[in-house]
């Protein structure tokens, strides 16, 4: 009578990932360090989409400078009048303008232009795009969330009020808004046509402007 087959010895196998101690800490670190990339892709990414669909609903700047629609207002209510018409059809010429008054304040000043980028740069990278488990590690110390908003809240306000880019991003907006103003209240917008739909929709233009701020799963 033939003895029964025996069975092959069952050989132990050994996990790589359990038997080294630092291989899964050095995973989940690389797998942290990769999601800030993916999120400020996506942020930049929603800021060029919403600058992009912004800026399709500007009027021809011709139509902005025409001269021969220009008069001096009458009355305050008449120039009030005016400057309310024409932000509803100008408001994204006008937010350009504004913007490149910001900006040319700015490039006059380098100084002040690196230290914002500094401190823009500080936030999206240490606070914004950070994942919520990689903690901040500087000169062999951990900080918590708490040390790190509290770090980059104070650093903020020294940036803008020991050095010029309070006064300058001020200045900057009170000169966009002062030529706004004059633009508005001197253009006659009899011509204008209020009644476009994409004229009217003040609200869909501001909530377009912040769309970029959303969520990803927000589908706005």
């Amino acid at each position: 009578m033939a003895s029964a087959a025996t069975p092959a010895p069952l050989l132990p196998v050994a996990n790589p990932a359990a038997a080294g101690g630092s291989a899964p800490s050095s995973g989940t670190a690389l797998s942290d360090a990769a999601l800030a990339a993916p999120a400020f892709r996506l942020f930049v990414g929603r800021l060029a989409d919403t600058a992009r669909r912004s800026l399709a609903d500007r009027r021809p700047w011709t139509e902005l400078l025409d001269r021969s629609a220009f008069s001096r207002p009458d009355s305050l209510s008449e120039a009030t009048s005016r400057l309310r018409r024409n932000l509803g059809y100008f408001r994204v010429n006008y937010a350009a303008v504004v913007a490149f008054s910001l900006a040319a304040s700015l490039l006059a000043h380098p100084f002040s232009l690196l230290a914002l980028l500094g401190i823009l740069g500080a936030w999206c990278f240490l606070y914004v795009f950070r994942a919520p488990d990689q903690p901040v590690v500087l000169f062999g110390r951990t900080f918590t969330d708490r040390e790190t908003l509290l770090g980059l809240v104070v650093a903020s306000v020294l940036a803008f009020f020991l050095t010029s880019v309070a006064s300058l991003i001020i200045s900057g907006l009170l000169v966009g808004g002062a030529i706004v103003a004059a633009h508005g209240a001197c253009r006659m917008p009899e011509d204008l046509f209020l009644d476009d739909p994409s004229a009217a929709s003040n609200g869909n233009t501001t909530t377009r402007l912040l769309s970029f701020l959303a969520s990803p799963g927000s589908g706005v």
